[in-house]
């Protein structure tokens, strides 16, 4: 995909505050540390778009970021590991399950997975939860890079394993520092924003 433009555009906590256009929307779920600035960042060819830091849980609201005037990659807070007052990391759980839940312009939904370690129970509830509800739903794993090529297959079947995942479902294998996947990521979206 051309990235012909790509701004921040607004930050939410409910979803009266999220854009009215009803233009798609492709939220981006993990865990506070999978990397999803950076995917984000990959993505856009943009370094600094999305607030990456050395500290999980800096995403602290729905990001929204407009590309092409057409649709948004939506930032959301990242489950799990966060250095954050159990008070901000409580009213996460709500605000995200209504925006997942509630929100009529969501067209997918994007699951990262660092591909180093087996899913987290917190990602094999999310990917659970994801399906009950019903939207669609790409599983990335992140990081590929800090594996060997030879591993890539065998670290697959395990994210395939422990969320029972149908071989009819891809796992995109992604690199924010290689950019090992992002045309395949983005070929994924082109079928939901066009």
């Amino acid at each position: 995909m051309i990235i012909r433009s790509a701004a921040f555009l607004t930050s939410a906590v409910r979803l009266d505050q999220c854009p009215a256009e009803g233009k798609p929307e492709i939220a981006f779920v993990g865990r506070s540390n999978v990397g999803k600035s950076s995917l984000l960042n990959k993505l856009l060819n943009r370094r600094h778009l999305a607030r990456i830091s050395s500290q999980p849980g800096k995403t602290q609201l729905i990001n929204f970021y407009h590309i092409n005037e057409q649709f948004y990659l939506v930032d959301l807070p990242g489950y799990g590991y966060a250095k954050v007052s159990k008070e901000v990391q409580a009213a996460w759980g709500p605000m995200i399950e209504r925006y997942l839940i509630e929100r009529t312009p969501l067209a997918l939904i994007v699951q990262l997975i660092d591909i180093r370690h087996p899913p987290s129970r917190d990602d094999e509830v999310m990917h659970n939860w994801l399906a009950h509800i019903g939207r669609p739903c790409l599983i990335v794993a992140t990081k590929a890079d800090k594996i060997s090529r030879g591993a890539h297959e065998k670290h697959r079947k395990v994210i395939r394993a422990a969320l029972e995942l149908p071989d009819a479902d891809r796992i995109i294998l992604s690199s924010a520092d290689t950019g090992l996947g992002i045309e395949e990521i983005w070929n994924a979206i082109a079928a939901y924003t066009s």
